[in-house]
């Protein structure tokens, strides 16, 4: 059985990657319907990377950032996050609440609440390709949201899961929302046992 990241071999990896690769484009075909808004999707830069390495991809531990958690259950477990720039939740806010000029860190419950809905959007883009190829049956639990500094907000996954190891698989997504490019990055984290229940469902050692 796998125990961490590192014991997954190239194979295994790049079937991780095909993932994440379908995903992204899952992702941005939902947000274009949400958003109403022309959503293209840049080839997207898929590692396996430690905690520390995520932090520094995403612009060092200071950096403030939008975190979007979601847990999942059901044939498999474990949790995805969302990393995102302030101008997709200033793009969401405008289109769903009409305000210009936004401050991320002054949203009030409704603005949170329609860039949550994002990015339970987003997972459920990831988990449904997932759950599509290896024909599981994956649910979600409601969306968590903090606005913080990139440091922080890696706290909870490194606790979290600090058995799985200090390796995620990291997605550099780039979306192009009507014509502004837009940083999303994203961290996928399975549970030790349901990524060896993934493998084998593939046919991947």
């Amino acid at each position: 059985m796998l125990r961490n990241f590192e014991e997954l071999s190239p194979v295994a990896i790049d079937c991780l990657k095909e993932i994440g690769n379908i995903g992204s484009g899952n992702a941005a075909s939902s947000l274009s319907a949400m958003l109403s808004q022309s959503v293209r999707m840049r080839v997207p830069d898929i590692r396996v990377l430690d905690y520390g390495a995520v932090i520094d991809e995403v612009g060092g531990p200071e950096k403030v950032i939008t975190g979007i958690l979601v847990t999942f259950k059901g044939d498999i477990k474990g949790m995805i996050m969302f990393l995102l720039e302030d101008m997709f939740a200033k793009i969401v806010v405008k289109t769903f609440m009409g305000k210009e000029n936004v401050n991320v860190i002054q949203l009030d419950e409704n603005d949170i609440s329609a860039v949550k809905e994002m990015g339970n959007i987003m997972a459920g883009s990831y988990l449904n390709a997932l759950a599509a190829l290896a024909g599981f049956t994956v649910a979600m639990d409601v969306p968590s949201m903090t606005v913080d500094m990139m440091g922080a907000i890696m706290n909870a996954p490194m606790v979290e899961f600090s058995e799985v190891g200090d390796k995620v698989l990291f997605i550099d997504n780039r979306f192009v929302i009507d014509d502004v490019d837009i940083n999303s990055n994203i961290i996928l984290i399975p549970e030790m046992e349901s990524l060896d229940i993934l493998m084998k469902k593939l046919g991947v050692n």
